[in-house]
């Protein structure tokens, strides 16, 4: 089979940064179309310059890298600075990207892939907030039958929130976004902290890629260093959750993971649980399906996945 076309959507975050290396790493079985940079984990300008530096420690300068929306659809930005750092990928100090941002604007770029492109061959892989998907539906809804697939990182049931006691962070971000994606109609497969809170980056698995002893392999090893400091001291675990390359490796190794095709819902509008994935786990309404709902995953396998690929680059 040809490799399936994806275009990433990322706010890069040293997570979102081992997704896009993941990608990188397998074109094989996957067709990088583009990636578009949103704001979230940090602003505009830290997240379109990530992108870029992500993509020169590959050494892939052909990919096209483009700046997406600033802010959210209808609410003031916020950023994780506290997790990611300021630069949003802190952990080494990298050169400034040489090579160039695209012009157009990444959600200009989203509508003319998918037209473009013959309908049902093009995935969307968003790991950040669904501004710039959400945006691109609502400024050109003939684009939502084109879409094959939408793989997001996001959203929880069993493990609630990460950003407020109800919401997890990217979904809390835009959940107006939220909404309109997930009543989208577009087959849907979400990411939740369910699944990535079991891929830990326990030490052993940090010096696999240390292992590596290349440019890449360190780089990777200083970002998860960085990364992992923060959810340990709040969680007590063995080490921080990998969450965004998970979208990758359904993509790549579905037989990985598990979960249900259920109904999931985004709450706009409460004070006390903004942005919570109301997920009808149990089937206790008759509100029509709308999601694979990921919920467990081959930690193992996953790791064993993505230190192969990585190995690679």
């Amino acid at each position: 089979m040809p490799p399936r076309k994806i275009i990433i959507d990322t706010d890069p975050g040293q997570d979102d940064a081992l997704a896009i290396l993941l990608a990188l790493a397998s074109p094989d079985d996957l067709d990088l179309l583009g990636i578009v940079a949103v704001a979230g984990n940090a602003t505009l300008p830290q997240t379109q310059r990530n992108i870029r530096v992500i993509c020169e420690v590959a050494n892939r300068r052909d990919v096209k890298c483009f700046a997406g929306s600033d802010k959210p659809m209808s609410r003031p930005l916020l950023t994780a600075e506290h997790v990611h750092g300021a630069t949003g990928l802190d952990g080494i100090d990298l050169p400034e990207p040489t090579m160039p941002l695209q012009p157009q604007h990444g959600v200009d770029f989203i509508i003319d892939m998918l037209r473009s492109h013959e309908a049902d061959t093009v995935t969307l892989c968003p790991l950040g907030p669904l501004t710039n998907i959400a945006t691109a539906m609502a400024r050109a809804p003939d684009i939502i039958p084109c879409i094959q697939e939408i793989v997001l990182m996001g959203g929880a049931y069993f493990e609630v929130g990460n950003i407020t006691p109800a919401a997890e962070f990217n979904i809390y971000v835009d959940p107006e976004a939220a909404d309109i994606v997930f009543r989208s109609g577009v087959k849907l497969t979400v990411v939740p902290l369910d699944v990535t809170h079991k891929v830990l980056t326990t030490k052993t698995r940090i010096d696999a890629f240390r292992a590596f002893r290349t440019h890449l392999g360190d780089v990777v090893v200083a970002w998860l260093d960085f990364f992992e400091r923060f959810d340990v001291q709040k969680y007590g675990s063995d080490g921080g959750p990998l969450h965004d390359p998970c979208v990758i490796a359904w993509l790549l190794e579905p037989h990985l993971f598990s979960g249900r095709f259920i109904n999931v819902e985004i709450e706009t509008q409460s004070p006390l649980t903004l942005g919570m994935t109301v997920a009808d786990w149990w089937g206790v309404t008759d509100r029509t399906r709308n999601a694979m709902f990921l919920k467990d995953i081959h930690a193992d396998g996953f790791y064993a996945l993505l230190t192969d690929r990585l190995s690679r680059l």
